[in-house]
């Protein structure tokens, strides 16, 4: 990790696209005498380079983004091979979403309304390596129902929902027609929706996409 020697700070990344939020997070936890914000971002997709940048020890990522989720992004981080711990703090407790950031590879997940010193002590226990979870969320996702899609079929799902056409999606998660076709046909079958549109909002709803 890359906490500083002379002063113990925690080094921080805030990853929000709302300026509010953002700023108000930052705020806080500058309050903090160990903790400090370095950096803070309000795209999914600028979230890699400001952690390659600025070397935070934690980053706090939102999940819905421009760009790339905030769980795509953590997932991203992990990939390149970077120390960096992430903590989910999101607007959005759906027991989905914790199991999808937590396979990402993030240490954490709270939601926004989490209080200021507890939220603090989250970071600590984050950048020592231990995992923290909602308690209210860990009971909602351990008694909410499994996600049936596959990863493949998730990020099809996840193209989908911008309305593009097959010919598009295909480009996007760079497979055939034809291929996509299939995990579509798959998709609507293990949800039982009418269509492609319906099934990503049921799995949008579930937080499985």
């Amino acid at each position: 990790m890359t906490q500083s020697a002379d002063t113990g700070n925690i080094r921080l990344l805030l990853a929000d696209d709302q300026d509010l939020v953002r700023g108000g997070l930052s705020a806080l936890l500058s309050l903090e005498p160990d903790l400090q914000v370095v950096a803070q971002v309000g795209r999914g997709d600028q979230v890699l380079a400001a952690v390659q940048e600025h070397r935070p020890d934690v980053a706090l990522v939102d999940i819905e983004m421009p760009g790339i989720d905030g769980i795509t992004a953590v997932q991203r981080m992990q990939e390149a091979g970077l120390s960096c711990r992430c903590l989910i703090v999101t607007t959005f407790g759906r027991p989905g979403y914790l199991r999808r950031a937590m396979d990402a590879g993030a240490y954490g997940f709270v939601v926004k309304d989490t209080p200021a010193e507890q939220l603090a002590q989250m970071v600590r226990r984050v950048a020592a390596g231990q995992r923290v979870v909602d308690p209210v969320l860990a009971a909602e996702s351990l008694a909410g129902s499994t996600n049936p899609l596959t990863l493949r079929e998730q990020e099809v799902l996840r193209s989908a929902a911008g309305g593009g056409s097959v010919k598009e999606i295909a480009a996007a998660v760079h497979l055939s027609q034809g291929t996509v076709r299939n995990h579509l046909s798959a998709i609507i079958g293990k949800l039982h929706a009418r269509n492609r549109h319906d099934a990503a909002r049921q799995a949008a709803e579930n937080g499985w996409i």
